[in-house]
């Protein structure tokens, strides 16, 4: 059987600007929480990828990475975002 995701239709979420800014604090911290469960495991800096050697080109700062890598971390903070507002979860600000 073909695997057929079906993630939740965000579509219509419409997200103000104050949760558009939230949204790069939040992708930072999903970086930060990514490259410390790395390092935990015993991963270190290194120019490519190698898997034996534990050795990632993203074990930098937040503000090192590329804009495609930042750009990830965004999309997956605003798409968890839409999610729990199309699932009528509010967002209240502090």
């Amino acid at each position: 059987m073909e695997y057929q995701p079906k993630p939740i239709d965000t579509s219509a979420v419409v997200v103000d600007e104050e949760i558009q800014a939230l949204t790069e604090r939040l992708a930072q911290n999903n970086h930060e929480v990514w490259a410390a469960r790395r390092v935990a495991e015993g991963w270190r800096y290194g120019p490519r990828r190698d898997d034996v050697r534990k050795e990632h080109p993203g074990l930098v700062p937040y503000s090192q990475l590329p804009e495609s890598e930042k750009q990830y971390d965004r999309s997956t903070v605003m798409e968890t975002i839409k999610a729990m507002l199309a699932m009528g979860y509010r967002i209240d600000g502090a």
